[in-house]
């Protein structure tokens, strides 16, 4: 790599970090009058709080947006001309944005729109396949959480078994085992509380009418 591509390559990974960092959940909020979804919930921004904040309708459009930040820093890496080692981190990137937002003092969502919008820049086929998996998990058990963390294990468990028999890229190992990692990382509080029966579960009705973010069971609001 000379010092030009490993310029380009500063600047995608930076412009990828701070892409991932737009916190749509608060930026559609602000723009339709509803709560922000830091007041609400666990005080993320990621799809299922900012569906308790503003309802399923504008955080379908937040996690669309959220979605594009991850398949963008991917597809421009590429048609910049970047290698699939840039393109891959800048995948990472964006999801590491979205989860530690330098706009919301390193806070925000848990990574899975974003990290699904990378998914979706290097195997189309793999995304579609975990969708239902996603959803399905989603509707029968009502937590949100649960359907993350088992479509992201699917989705690198899926796109490094088409690596492996297509002989791609080794790069891609990175995204496939790296983006499922992230995700899990940033949903820690969640698995303990699914382990302790205390997940909270979404609904698909009104949005909250105000704020207040639920406490944990010791009187702290959760991160």
């Amino acid at each position: 790599m000379n010092a030009l591509d490993l310029l380009r390559a500063i600047v995608l990974l930076a412009g990828a970090y701070l892409l991932g960092s737009v916190p749509f959940g608060v930026v559609v909020a602000r723009l339709s009058g509803g709560p922000d979804p830091r007041t609400i919930g666990s005080g993320r921004t990621g799809g299922a709080n900012t569906m308790r904040a503003i309802g399923p309708r504008l955080a379908l459009l937040s996690g669309l947006l959220d979605m594009c930040k991850g398949l963008a820093a991917v597809l421009i890496s590429g048609a910049l001309g970047a290698g699939v080692e840039v393109q891959v981190l800048a995948g990472l990137a964006a999801v590491i944005g979205h989860s530690r937002s330098v706009f919301l003092g390193f806070g925000g969502g848990r990574g899975v729109a974003p990290a699904f919008g990378g998914l979706l820049g290097f195997q189309p086929l793999v995304a579609i396949v975990v969708v239902p998996v996603f959803a399905g998990v989603i509707l029968v058990t009502r937590y949100s959480s649960a359907g993350s963390l088992l479509g992201s294990a699917l989705g690198g468990v899926l796109m490094t078994a088409v690596v492996a028999t297509q002989g791609l890229s080794p790069w891609l190992y990175v995204y496939s085992i790296g983006g499922p990692v992230l995700v899990w990382l940033f949903h820690r509080d969640n698995i303990v509380r699914l382990a302790r029966g205390e997940e909270r579960k979404v609904t698909f009705g009104r949005p909250a009418a105000g704020g207040g973010r639920s406490p944990r069971p010791g009187g702290t609001p959760p991160a």
